[in-house]
């Protein structure tokens, strides 16, 4: 079930449909808020950059605004921006407000629903967002915001763009330095830790890890762990059970979630690796999958997760997570 969403972020290519008479009235509707004037996108403090280099401006912030990914929902609530989304994936169900949001789909997101949501704005994946998708709403002169983070340090600046988007800066102050403080904290308590070898387990079987380029590689080290896995030429790479009896994991890590996750039987199968330091030591561990895989505010909780697997002698039993 962990590999799903693994699947569709290496192979979506489906065709939307749409109608052309929707095309026509979107094409006729009044965009106020966004105007195509790239000559005063360098002097203006409302003009914008997005992850893939585009530039957009926009004349004032958006009323009505879409998010194509849970990440991206999770960064709008934390700005305070509840009012203003009308439209969010099936898959976005943090905070509980996002619940009660339309969907648009995930993977394959639905044109014509986007279209009749209105939006001022989309907000996108770049790793989710079809090419055909992204040509009909630009068509449609509804604007598309690519982001796109690749570490953990991404985040803040992302959350400061949308802060200054939807004039909403001191909430992104004020979110993103109890990120950076709370960050701050975990390293503080794992730097003078010697390293855990970790494996993360993403789907047992095939096994497929985390490798470099992904975002969890990146998390394991902040919390104290050297991946495996971190040889490996891709961000998600098949292992040979060869390979993890080679670099011998002291801890393995498995994905919880309603979606992500690596059913307990599959994680007492690899009870018969009983050569390796993580069997021998009882040292198997879940962590929620939406707080490790959605690059979004909530991710130093995934981070200390982590920690508390990685390092457990760290905190006591009564120890209470480093919540906000």
């Amino acid at each position: 079930m962990a590999w799903f969403l693994i699947g569709l972020l290496v192979g979506v290519s489906q065709s939307a449909e749409y109608d052309e008479g929707d095309v026509g009235v979107m094409k006729r509707r009044q965009q106020g808020i966004l105007t195509g004037m790239p000559f005063m996108a360098h002097v203006s403090s409302r003009a914008f950059v997005d992850d893939v280099g585009r530039r957009m401006y926009l004349a004032k912030p958006p009323a009505r605004v879409v998010s194509l990914a849970p990440s991206i929902t999770e960064m709008l609530f934390s700005l305070g921006l509840e009012d203003q989304i009308v439209g969010v994936t099936e898959f976005c169900d943090y905070p509980a407000g996002a619940k009660s949001k339309a969907k648009v789909g995930y993977a394959n997101p639905n044109v014509e629903t986007i279209i009749a949501l209105r939006p001022d704005l989309v907000l996108a994946p770049k790793d989710f967002l079809r090419p055909d998708l992204q040509a009909k709403l630009e068509q449609l002169k509804i604007p598309v915001f690519v982001l796109d983070a690749k570490t953990v340090e991404d985040i803040p600046l992302q959350l400061h763009t949308l802060g200054t988007m939807f004039e909403k800066t001191s909430a992104a102050n004020d979110v993103t330095q109890h990120m950076r403080q709370r960050m701050a904290e975990l390293k503080l308590k794992v730097e003078t830790l010697p390293a855990k070898r970790v494996l993360y387990v993403l789907n047992s079987q095939p096994l497929i890890s985390v490798g470099p380029g992904s975002f969890l590689h990146q998390m394991i080290g902040l919390a104290g762990g050297v991946n495996v896995a971190a040889q490996a030429g891709v961000a998600y790479p098949r292992l040979s059970m060869e390979t993890v009896l080679k670099e011998d994991p002291e801890v393995l890590i498995f994905p919880s979630g309603e979606v992500e996750t690596v059913p307990q039987s599959e994680q007492q199968q690899w009870r018969r690796w009983d050569s390796l330091s993580a069997v021998k030591q009882q040292r198997f561990h879940e962590v929620s999958s939406s707080l490790l895989n959605r690059p979004g505010p909530r991710v130093v909780e995934g981070v200390e997760q982590l920690v508390r697997a990685i390092h457990p002698e760290l905190f006591s039993p009564n120890t209470p997570a480093l919540h906000p």
